[in-house]
């Protein structure tokens, strides 16, 4: 017998990821020595304490019981002093804070707490697809502004004021930007802080990269007024090197917090005791952590950095995070099956810029995931 299945299916594709890793994990099954370049899964291990707090937590009477929905005190207590002491934002750990099992199911959270169908999202084009995904999900519909290395990968102002926002509810933001490294400019964001404001549009900016190859890292609810008419996503995966521990965070003001609440604690059954105490223990390494970190991730940049040359490409040596996006400097060459040729003939995965919107085309991205003797491996086949 066959089911149908829900037409909300009809307005998503299977993740690229998903898909390529499959063609990828079949090409190495193979026998193909491919070197996958393309996904930011942190090879790194989290700093020894947070072991040791997940260790010692499994033994403790309270592991194997159900967890709250909020998450520890002491989590959010360790989230709000993080935040206090890195971002310079005050944040109140009993209403504020809302600890996630991965910033991207709080994509799926925040769209379902806030978003009604026919609702209209904008999204930033090159972008995380995950923000158009789960926005045609929930029935609503995506709305794209485009960014551009002419503006440095920033929201166009006069466009976005420019558009019809009768029905746009939310606006996704993500800086540092994924895939591009760009920062955040504050003079924008506070405009567009003036501008959520007037139209009544929530602006969620998703944070996970502010610390890699980053000396400024600032967060979206530093500035004034934002609380008012913005959330951000964090997360510790990729700052971190947690990413499998699925660990994640929300902040705002108290009642979008408690919007988002009643629909993850529909959602899930709280996060397993030791990931939480695990967590506590990252968000109190101390600044050394990412001092080492980023020694190791600007060793790695300056291999990719030739890697890209060799591929005939171009890019931002200010950019930050944990991707290099270049620019392919032959215009006719399609991002898609340039990438296909370099891992069919080079046996190097890399990510097509198209996957992140039209915007993408003609670029290509590099993760800083991948070892030092990787990246010389290669670029030798580059070479040869």
């Amino acid at each position: 017998m066959k089911v149908n299945t829900a037409l909300r299916l009809e307005s998503v594709k299977e993740y690229y990821f998903s898909k390529k890793l499959r063609e990828v994990a079949g090409l190495i099954q193979a026998g193909k020595p491919v070197l996958n370049m393309g996904i930011g899964s942190p090879d790194l291990p989290p700093h020894p304490s947070v072991i040791e707090a997940l260790q010692g937590a499994m033994t403790h009477p309270r592991a194997n019981m159900y967890q709250s929905y909020q998450g520890l005190p002491e989590l959010r207590e360790a989230i709000a002093l993080f935040y206090n002491r890195h971002y310079a934002v005050s944040l109140d750990p009993s209403s504020e804070i809302l600890p996630l099992m991965g910033s991207k199911e709080g994509i799926m959270h925040i769209s379902m707490a806030f978003l009604n169908k026919g609702d209209q999202v904008l999204i930033p084009n090159p972008g995380y697809p995950t923000y158009s995904a789960v926005t045609q999900l929930v029935e609503a519909s995506p709305v794209f502004y485009n960014l551009s290395d002419t503006n440095n990968w920033q929201p166009d102002l006069k466009a976005l004021q420019a558009l019809d926002t009768s029905k746009i509810k939310l606006m996704w933001l993500n800086y540092p930007h994924m895939p591009t490294g760009a920062k955040a400019d504050r003079k924008t964001l506070k405009q567009l802080i003036q501008w959520a404001v007037k139209e009544e549009i929530l602006l969620i900016n998703d944070n996970p990269y502010s610390f890699i190859l980053n000396d400024e890292p600032q967060s979206i609810l530093s500035l004034p007024g934002a609380k008012a008419v913005a959330m951000e996503l964090n997360s510790l995966s990729k700052s971190f090197n947690m990413a499998g521990w699925r660990v994640g965070m929300l902040s705002g003001n108290a009642e979008n917090i408690q919007a988002v609440l009643k629909v993850k604690s529909n959602m899930d059954s709280g996060m397993f005791f030791g990931i939480q105490q695990g967590a506590i223990a990252a968000l109190k390494v101390p600044d050394s952590w990412f001092t080492e970190l980023n020694s190791t991730y600007k060793k790695r940049r300056k291999l990719i950095e030739e890697l890209a040359t060799l591929m005939n490409a171009n890019f931002d040596p200010n950019s930050v995070g944990m991707f290099v996006w270049a620019k392919l400097n032959n215009p006719s060459l399609a991002a898609e099956k340039h990438i296909d040729q370099i891992l069919y003939e080079k046996d190097i995965f890399i990510t097509p810029g198209t996957i992140f919107g039209s915007q993408g085309e003609g670029y290509i991205r590099f993760s800083l995931c991948v070892n030092e003797d990787q990246i010389r491996t290669a670029i030798n086949r580059m070479k040869a």
